[in-house]
């Protein structure tokens, strides 16, 4: 049936009559309408990290919205889910005196972090610092700056030029941002965006010392540091915002997704004190942005029920002590004459790259891999040239063994497609 839903990064004149169509959620499994039975083996949108049909977090949500469903935090205005969110996200972050700056999602955090830096500098007297320095194959989101910072240059292309004072820069390199740093001039860069490993750009684990090397050259430089963790945080990688795992304090991070595990729109900004005391602590200095729904009460007590859940069940820890399970069982897929390389070993996620060669003789190479996995009950998530796996925290080692099962079987099927 044809459908009037536009779906995202999706080429309608395909998806218009052929929906897939999920209906409800337990766990690590989903199912669609007919009662067929999926392992989400991506948690959605990287985002599903308690996994799914966690009542406790629709009842809070529910709670909320019978006494306060939304209401602006615009001026004075508050409610106790937000500043308790605030609080505690202040309490759990790696750096000094945090506060918490509240979007709707991670697209808005990117926007508000990059406006945020830009804005820090003009009240510090440096109005010409706003020049953004991003990697290739980051990915930030779709909104105006996240887009014109975008390493994937598809994402880039096809709509103008959105933020021409932005530049990018080789993903694993300290010495191509330096370069970079000097190029644009040190007075005129506001800010380094980073994700600590690259997500929708390909699973990329940053090299050995590279956090700590940007990190240490944007302090010299005063270049201000923005973590990108919207996929990173709450347990993907082990840790609350990720980060934490090379031991670095930025000035600035992302979140989203797994902040509620999915289950209502929220992100935000977590701001180093020193970055938020020109606006904390000086008269006049507004920082005149935010969205309608900053603050939104249902989601933040969402949010906090998803905390609750992390904690009680010790599933930021999951995330790192799963990791080497998931490697193990992915690996033994990089013998596969289909298969280029398979990255795994930092966080809970994973990516499986097919060969070059093989878009030459089959250019829809990685759908239909996707498609042939799905058909054995797993979903994954498309990327480029390769196949992306982030299971929700609570997942367990025969799921993992059955994901690992379904990519064989139809690693092996693609090849006689191939040819």
């Amino acid at each position: 049936m044809d459908t009037a839903l536009w779906h995202p990064f999706s080429d309608m004149a395909v998806v218009r009559d052929d929906e897939f169509v999920l209906e409800r959620g337990e766990d690590v499994w989903v199912y669609d309408t007919t009662g067929n039975r999926y392992l989400d083996a991506t948690a959605s949108l990287w985002y599903a990290n308690v996994g799914h049909g966690r009542a406790e977090i629709a009842e809070a949500a529910a709670e909320q919205m019978r006494k306060l469903a939304g209401y602006s935090i615009f001026g004075d205005f508050t409610n106790e889910p937000a500043r308790a969110l605030a609080g505690r996200l202040a309490g759990l972050a790696p750096m000094p005196d945090a506060k918490v700056f509240l979007t709707t999602g991670g697209g808005e955090a990117i926007d508000s972090a990059v406006k945020i830096a830009r804005r820090y500098h003009v009240v510090q007297g440096q109005p010409e610092r706003v020049h953004v320095i991003s990697r290739t194959n980051s990915y930030h989101g779709t909104n105006g700056i996240g887009t014109g910072v975008a390493g994937i240059e598809a994402n880039r292309t096809g709509f103008g030029e959105i933020l021409p004072s932005s530049s990018r820069v080789a993903y694993d390199s300290v010495d191509a941002l330096r370069d970079e740093i000097r190029r644009i001039g040190p007075e005129r860069v506001a800010a380094f965006l980073f994700e600590p490993v690259i997500g929708a750009g390909g699973v990329l684990a940053p090299p050995e010392g590279y956090v700590q090397g940007v990190v240490d050259l944007c302090r010299e430089y005063g270049v201000l540091v923005i973590a990108d963790a919207v996929i990173c945080g709450f347990g993907r990688l082990g840790t609350w915002f990720g980060v934490e795992r090379w031991d670095v304090e930025p000035d600035l991070i992302t979140f989203a997704k797994g902040v509620t595990s999915g289950y209502l729109p929220l992100g935000g900004v977590v701001v180093h004190g020193r970055v938020a005391e020109p606006f904390w602590g000086r008269s006049g200095t507004t920082l005149r942005h935010g969205a309608t729904y900053s603050g939104h009460p249902a989601c933040c007590a969402a949010a906090l029920a998803n905390i609750d859940i992390l904690e009680r069940g010790n599933l930021v820890q999951r995330g790192r002590l799963l990791e080497g399970e998931l490697a193990a069982a992915l690996q033994p897929l990089a013998a596969h004459p289909l298969v280029r390389e398979v990255r795994a070993g930092v966080g809970l996620l994973a990516a499986v790259e097919l060969q070059p060669d093989l878009f030459e003789r089959l250019p829809s190479a990685v759908a239909d891999l996707s498609l042939l996995i799905r058909q054995r009950g797993v979903l994954t998530r498309t990327l480029a040239k390769a196949l992306a796996v982030s299971p929700p925290l609570t997942i367990q080692r025969p799921e993992i063994d059955e994901i690992a099962g379904a990519f064989a079987a139809g690693l092996d099927e693609l090849a006689l497609k191939a040819g």
